[in-house]
């Protein structure tokens, strides 16, 4: 059973939607009460960073997550500032990440071409995987995916990079770290690939 954690931030019902269309079992999680249910987790988030965590840390929801991931380590997927709020900080705000993956989120910048660099970064964007893993299963690489950011996921070691995107320069858009997953783009907007990659979430 996959839990989507529903803090008020995130387009919940698209993920629901995809799972739901692919008879798997889905469900949005409200209470801490809702973990017992599932056995892996999605972390959604859009707008900025601070007002994501703020609303994550008033829905005390926290503990319970922390439990899960950290001891019970159940696997867990973070969506764009889903993916930051995995790490330590972001140059976005000023409150902490939940500390899953050792980084910090940085802004999008290029000094070298600043007349044509427009962020954010909006729309479709190849792929280019870094090392395998199941999760890139039936992914089509050239045609990417869906990407709407200002900020990036830097993690301190490289080695826990799994996907890069270019943007004038490249930069990492899919982690992992263990049993924790984090993704800079939409997989609940980016159509075939966004749902090969959801399903192959919910079934490796």
């Amino acid at each position: 059973m996959i839990g989507i954690l529903d803090y008020g931030v995130g387009n919940i019902s698209a993920f629901l939607r995809i799972y739901h269309s692919h008879n798997i079992d889905a469900i949005s999680i409200k209470t801490s009460n809702d973990f017992e249910k599932i056995n892996k987790i999605i972390l959604p988030g859009v707008g900025s960073f601070d007002a994501a965590m703020c609303k994550f840390k008033s829905s005390g929801l926290r503990e319970s997550l922390d439990h899960n991931v950290l001891n019970n380590k159940m696997p867990l997927l973070g969506v764009c500032i889903g993916m930051h709020m995995i790490g330590n900080s972001s140059e976005e705000g000023y409150e902490k990440g939940l500390g899953y993956i050792d980084g910090v989120t940085k802004k999008i910048t290029n000094i070298e071409n600043k007349d044509h660099f427009l962020v954010p970064h909006m729309g479709w964007n190849s792929i280019e995987t870094s090392r395998d893993d199941l999760i890139w299963n039936g992914v089509n690489k050239k045609e990417g995916f869906y990407f709407l950011h200002s900020y990036y996921f830097k993690p301190k070691r490289e080695d826990l990079i799994i996907g890069t995107s270019n943007y004038h320069k490249n930069f990492a858009c899919a982690v992992k770290s263990g049993h924790i997953y984090g993704f800079q783009f939409h997989p609940e907007k980016s159509l075939s690939n966004g749902i090969k990659l959801l399903v192959n979430f919910a079934t490796a």
